[in-house]
């Protein structure tokens, strides 16, 4: 993989990691869909595949990736393009 693309992903799912912890809303509810405890947050956030979970949280919600893409002033579609391109992101075509 492009080493660009990657640090894209990483910076880009960092960046939802940040918004999160500074959500006081969103926070427990990733913490306990998650498993992850508070410590893990900052243990846990150069591991791709940790990552990965966090852009698999944010992209459940529409609101949630507007309001994250809003506060961080990128396209409403990077964070499914960061997505791809972390472990687990690829996307199975079935045709």
């Amino acid at each position: 993989m492009n080493k660009d693309r990657q640090e894209f992903a990483e910076t880009l799912a960092l960046k939802a990691l940040g918004w999160l912890a500074g959500n006081d809303e969103l926070l427990p509810v990733f913490l306990g869909a998650s498993g992850a405890s508070v410590s893990d947050l900052r243990q846990r956030a150069a591991d791709p595949d940790f990552l990965g979970a966090v852009l698999d949280f944010l992209l459940m919600d529409d609101a949630w990736v507007t309001a994250f893409c809003t506060a961080e002033g990128i396209a409403c579609s990077d964070p499914m393009a960061a997505r791809q391109l972390l472990p687990g992101g690829a996307q199975t075509h079935w045709t």
